[in-house]
């Protein structure tokens, strides 16, 4: 027999499968018929032992265990069938009651939650104005000149921005340090990659001088021996060079290897463009998300908790694949952060709730406006995504996910362009 019940949050429901008498007497019979060809039981051959052996030695409860199991399926199709629903997530599935009388399954349905929009046009958002001026092109060149820099040896004395190439080894007290020393190191000076006061104590020096550098190490250093220690120490330099800037000539142009940069202002409009197109970008998809942002302020939803935890497994697996990426597993991330999925979990959990309801917001809006994409619509976009990706069409929409999420992808596009009046 099925008994269906609503709970209070009107999307999530419940629906019990009792078997009980007669029906579960057979169904733990057959349990019984089940465990006795795997189990041993010494002076009886495999299968061959009475069930009140069988019951003396593991007891009664755990053939009603077995029968559980054994008939959960069933019952989920009950269930199902009951129900007549369009659960959004996977049922989750307790046992109430279960003894030798009989058993009773509590099935939990989630279903689509109510959405309530305000409003999602006139959003009051404006996309960010793009505004590129000689200063910030000058500034992306000069940043171009510094990649292509030489170091030259230089005469005189070391100043900051200079590299020293030096010797050295530290000491705490008379006592070398390990992991203290290094041979013809290039140090750039004013770089902060040494402890703070070393870079700054060679400003000055020139080839072929010694000098002893009194340093203090950081009290969060990562050597335990060390932090907040004083030690000092002995540098020798051999090389002082400095930084030669390209000129904007031919040759520089020839490195950079930009495709119809013959002079300077072919190489400021090339930069401009470039700036312009990449600002562009950044402005588009801050645009998107203050537009999402104002949406979801705009939105009532009360976002199933199961569908949280299956977004939350959704994200550490793509947390994951990307650690990977770098030669890092979850394991490791767990073991170096001193962390743990749960704290993970925590992290992100916020973020998984406002995926929902976005994903929520976009379904009402592409319902109420019945939005649509066709296959015809799907196949032409996958095909010029594909150009730009250097993909074959048909790689490209598998990788996609599908025919199905490019469809879908093009409804949101569409959701987009009314949320942006």
């Amino acid at each position: 027999m099925a008994e269906k019940k609503e709970k209070k949050a009107k999307n999530i429901h419940e629906v019990k499968i009792e078997i009980t008498g007669d029906e579960w007497s057979k169904k733990i019979d057959e349990a019984f018929k089940k465990v006795i060809k795997t189990v041993k039981i010494d002076g009886f051959r495999p299968g061959k032992a009475p069930r009140n052996i069988y019951e003396q030695k593991y007891g009664k409860a755990s053939l009603v265990a077995e029968a559980v199991d054994n008939n959960m399926q069933d019952a989920y199709t009950k269930a199902l069938e009951e129900f007549k629903g369009n659960p959004i997530v996977q049922p989750t599935v307790a046992i109430e009651k279960a003894d030798e009388e009989g058993v009773t399954y509590v099935f939990t349905f989630t279903t689509k939650p109510e959405v309530k929009i305000k409003k999602y046009t006139d959003l009051g958002v404006k996309k960010d104005d793009v505004k590129i001026t000689k200063k910030d092109v000058d500034a992306e060149i000069e940043k171009m000149r510094k990649e292509y820099a030489d170091l030259q040896v230089k005469e005189g004395v070391a100043e900051e921005g200079d590299t020293v190439i030096i010797d050295f080894e530290g000491f705490d007290g008379d006592k070398a340090f390990e992991g203290g020393k290094a041979e013809n190191h290039a140090l750039e000076l004013g770089s902060h990659s040494f402890i703070p006061g070393f870079e700054e104590a060679l400003i000055g020096t020139k080839a072929g001088d010694k000098k002893d550098v009194n340093v203090t190490f950081p009290e969060d250093y990562h050597a335990e021996d060390l932090k907040g220690k004083p030690v000092v120490f002995k540098v020798t330099v051999h090389e002082v060079k400095t930084k030669v800037y390209p000129e904007l000539n031919e040759d520089f142009f020839l490195d950079l290897g930009l495709e119809g940069v013959k002079t300077k202002e072919d190489l400021e409009k090339t930069v401009k463009e470039s700036m312009k197109e990449q600002m562009d970008y950044q402005a588009e998809n801050k645009y998107v998300d203050d537009l999402f942002e104002a949406l979801l302020k705009e939105t009532e939803v009360e976002v199933p908790h199961a569908l949280v935890h299956e977004e939350l497994d959704r994200m550490i697996a793509e947390y994951g694949q990307r650690l990977q990426m770098q030669g890092i597993s979850l394991e490791q991330f767990y073991k170096f952060t001193n962390s743990s999925e749960d704290a993970l979990k925590a992290q992100m959990h916020d973020e998984a709730e406002k995926r929902i309801k976005l994903r929520f917001a976009i379904d009402e809006i592409i319902e109420k406006e019945k939005i649509s994409a066709t296959d015809e619509e799907a196949e032409k976009d996958a095909e010029e995504k594909a150009k730009k990706h250097n993909m074959d069409k048909d790689e490209f929409i598998k990788a996609f996910g599908g025919i199905e999420m490019l469809k879908y992808d093009l409804m949101v596009q569409k959701v987009l362009e009314i949320l942006k009046k």
